[in-house]
This record gives C-alpha cells, sequence and structure tokens, in this order.
C-alpha cells in the first residue's frame, strides 16, 4: 500500500491529494477506431465511430471507450455481419477526485501524512462517512474534518468503485451468430459539437470591392476528443435542435441560383478537406471561402416608422451592399454567420468599421450589410401637418431633412414604413418607389457638405 501510495500523483481534492489504487500505468491511447463526425449549425453531431470487434459466439459484453460524455444513448445503432444488441448501458459517471471520494463513503480508505519538516511519512487508516460540501473522516475512536490548509496530506484507495470509468464507456450485450473478429459501425447523436461560420471581409472603397474570407469554428465540449477524424459540415437548421431564429435583416432578395455544391435534403454539406482532430474544450478554425476583388458598394440607409418625427437630426445606417450571385459576387451559399468588416485608413492597416449577422443565404441573394451608424450623415424627420378630411380619411405631410457633412455627395435610401391600410402618396418632391402595401423608398441625393428637404404628403383612408 505505501509503495503504490508514493508512485500516485498528486490530484487535488479539497486540499488532499488522492489516487487510485488500480489506476492503470501510462496514458491510454484513443479505443476510437475510424471516426467520421457530420456536425450541425445547432450544436448537434453525428459520431459514426468503426471498429473491429472481438465477440465470443452468443451473448457477450463489449465495452466502447472513449464515446462522447455527452452521447444520446436512445440513439444508439450498432451494425456489423451476424451481430445484433440485446442491452446497452452509458456509464457517465466519470473518475475524478470528488467521485472518487463520493464513492468510498461508508469505506475505508488510507491517509498518508508528510512531515513538513522531516519528509517522513505516516500512514492510517480511515473510514469516510461524508464527502458532500467536505469530507470528514473516522481515525479510530475520533472524528476528524479534512481541511484545504496546505498540509501535504494523500488519500489511497484500495480499488476503483465499480462503474467510475476513467473514459466515457458505452456498454453493450451482442448476440452473435458465430465467434471472431468482426468489423462494426457505432453511431449515435451528441450535443455539445458544433459548428459556426464567420467572415472577414476588407472592403476597398475606392475599387468598389471587397475581399472575403470564411472561417469554421469548431467547439468541442462533449467531454472527448475525436481523433483523425473525417468532418463534415452541414449548413441549414434540422429540426430537434431548438433554439429561436435570429432575424438579421440583411437579406434583400433571396437568390434564385445553384452550383455544384453538393447537399444533403435540404441542407448543404461542406467537407473539411483533410482529416482533423477535434480536441475536447477546444475550438479549431478552419478556411472554407477566399474570394479576392467581389463587387461591393457603401450606401446609407434611414427608416423611419410611420408618423415617426424626431427633435434632432439622426444618424443613418452605413450599410455594405454586395452580391452572392455567380456574375459580379461571391458565387457560393454563405452559412449563417457573422461578417466582420474591416477598411484600411490613410497609412494602409485594415480597421474594423463593424459587423452583423447573416442568416443562411442562398446563391444569387442582394445583401446589404448594416455594419454602423453614419457619422456625417443624418435624417431629421418632421411631422409638417396631419389634417382630418373625414371620418376615416387622414392628410398627413411629411418633411424629411437629410444632412451630408461628408467632402463629398451620397445617396440616402430613405425608407417610409406602416403605411398599413389605403395610404396614397399626393404628392412628393422626389419620385419614390413603392417596395410593398406598407413601404415606399426614396433615393435621395445630397451634394457634398449640403442639406436636402424631401417632402412627401400622405392621403390615409381607414
Amino acid at each position: 500500500m505505501r509503495a503504490l501510495a508514493k508512485t500516485c500523483g498528486a490530484i487535488a481534492v479539497a486540499g488532499i491529494a488522492a489516487c487510485a489504487a488500480a489506476a492503470q500505468d501510462g496514458a491510454p491511447g484513443s479505443a476510437q477506431g475510424d471516426v467520421a463526425v457530420t456536425i450541425y449549425n445547432n450544436g448537434q453531431s453525428l459520431v459514426q465511430d468503426e471498429r473491429r470487434l472481438s465477440v465470443a459466439a452468443g451473448r457477450s459484453r463489449i465495452e466502447f471507450a472513449d464515446v462522447s460524455a455527452r452521447i444520446r444513448p436512445e440513439t444508439v445503432t450498432l451494425s456489423g455481419p451476424g451481430i445484433a444488441i440485446v442491452e446497452q448501458n452509458f456509464d457517465f459517471d466519470l473518475l475524478t477526485p470528488d467521485k472518487l471520494m463520493d464513492k468510498a463513503v461508508g469505506q475505508s480508505i488510507t491517509l498518508v501524512r508528510t512531515n513538513p519538516a522531516t519528509g517522513a511519512e505516516r500512514s492510517e487508516r480511515a473510514k469516510v462517512l461524508a464527502a458532500n460540501g467536505g469530507i470528514v473522516l473516522q481515525i479510530g475512536e475520533r472524528i476528524e474534518v479534512l481541511r484545504d490548509d496546505g498540509l501535504p496530506v494523500r488519500a489511497v484507495f484500495d480499488r476503483l468503485p465499480p462503474n467510475l470509468r476513467a473514459r466515457p464507456t458505452l456498454s453493450v450485450t451482442v448476440d452473435a451468430a458465430n465467434a471472431g473478429t468482426v468489423p462494426a459501425r457505432l453511431s449515435y447523436l451528441t450535443p455539445n459539437l458544433g459548428w459556426t461560420a464567420d467572415y472577414v471581409a476588407l472592403f476597398d472603397a475606392a475599387k468598389g470591392a471587397m475581399d472575403i474570407q470564411g472561417w469554421v469554428t469548431l467547439t468541442n465540449s462533449t467531454g472527448t476528443t475525436f481523433t483523425n477524424a473525417r468532418t463534415l459540415l452541414v449548413a441549414g437548421n434540422p429540426a430537434g435542435g431548438g433554439g429561436l431564429r435570429r432575424m438579421t435583416g440583411s437579406l434583400d432578395s433571396a437568390g434564385t441560383e445553384s452550383n455544384d455544391r453538393e447537399r444533403l435534403g435540404d441542407y448543404y454539406l461542406y467537407p473539411l478537406a483533410e482529416r482533423t482532430t477535434i480536441a475536447n474544450a477546444q475550438q479549431k478554425q478552419v478556411s472554407f471561402l477566399d474570394i479576392k476583388g467581389a463587387p461591393a458598394q457603401s450606401t446609407y440607409e434611414y427608416v423611419n416608422r410611420w408618423l415617426g418625427a424626431t427633435n434632432d437630426p439622426v444618424s443613418t445606417s452605413s450599410v455594405l451592399r454586395f452580391s452572392t450571385s455567380r456574375q459580379g459576387g461571391l458565387g457560393d451559399q454563405l452559412p449563417a454567420g457573422t461578417i466582420r468588416v474591416y477598411m484600411r485608413d490613410a497609412r494602409g492597416d485594415p480597421q474594423f468599421i463593424g459587423e452583423n449577422r447573416i442568416d443562411h443565404t442562398p446563391m444569387g441573394s442582394a445583401m446589404s450589410l448594416r455594419t454602423g451608424d453614419a457619422f456625417d450623415v443624418k435624417v431629421q424627420p418632421t411631422v409638417v401637418s396631419r389634417t382630418r378630411k373625414g371620418d376615416s380619411r387622414w392628410v398627413t405631410k411629411m418633411k424629411y431633412t437629410v444632412s451630408n457633412a461628408r467632402p463629398s455627395p451620397v445617396t440616402v435610401l430613405l425608407a417610409q414604413d406602416g403605411l398599413y391600410g389605403d395610404v396614397r402618396i399626393s404628392d412628393e418632391s422626389l419620385k419614390g418607389e413603392r417596395q410593398s402595401a406598407d413601404r415606399v423608398e426614396w433615393r435621395v441625393p445630397v451634394p457634398a457638405n449640403g442639406k436636402v428637404d424631401l417632402t412627401v404628403t400622405f392621403d390615409t383612408r381607414y
């Protein structure tokens, strides 16, 4: 016992070092076979692990170590020639110092105390009475509480408790037609393994173009490392993931183009070019999109609510417009993610100017990415007059003052929203375009260091 205690490493448990007498020597390798991982946007993944199994004829128990610690046991399937699953158990109680002490309640362990002055060790047996919020021991006739006081104390356990595993383990009882070694595939779903898309765009206003690079970020918090895995990413929202859809408002018109990217039902597939190891508690980034010189344009937008008026001018939105079309665009589908936009300053250094999220975007879509508020381009909406013409008729005159403090002219896309019911425009100082039953847009040119008034009269009938 003393010799074993000397070889055990120190693992802190409330100031105590704990080690298992039955621990194996050396760091065990992964028990996984040829692993393929399909990762969905909703944080759920399909793991397919191909292993060669040695089975006995009839019923036998097989243990699959190194499965996900967050495995959904009800989704497990095991396929192989001549074998069938009779029963399965997932041992999720993983070996930790705290769990080891919890399992030892009511049993005896060995305490090894070291004299800090002389280095001499003294061992004594102790019965674990409690391990909730602190460790209470009975040593002979006395009761002792072990404190985190920095004194060198180790707890040595006689054996590992049953069902306490060093690694996540799935136990399967199979019925085999014949004894021998057979190839088998273990498949299951697991949460806590997901991916997100992030984009970095470098915009050149003078050239009217941008470079954009897309990155996939893999995140693994399953408690298990997937070694040298074939990895396939699925862009889409399969049912069962839960969560609320987050609207971004950056899709002006949905695309109608397609290319040769592989589909799976209504989803797109993004296979990684090479196998990769997805380590537990790790984020890994892989590039999947790299486009140079895609056409893009910086614009300004302002949307006013019905009867909206402000006492002070309000900043317009800075908007980056581009297309995902094959001709004159990115030429690909874009998985949902965040686009971060940069521009070069006068010294040539790229500087961050804003970001926004996009939803899953079909190829050929027109995009307008709102990156922030404009400093120099503002709008002040004013209700000039509102006259009642009858029980259900009103005439409303609006004025929108658009100012530009920039040394170059700009065009502001100004929209009036909320035109519900029978709303007609009886007069306007600039011709607008009706986008829908409740929205009209005007493209207002504003000279450098100048100001323009747009006036519109709405005739409303309810």
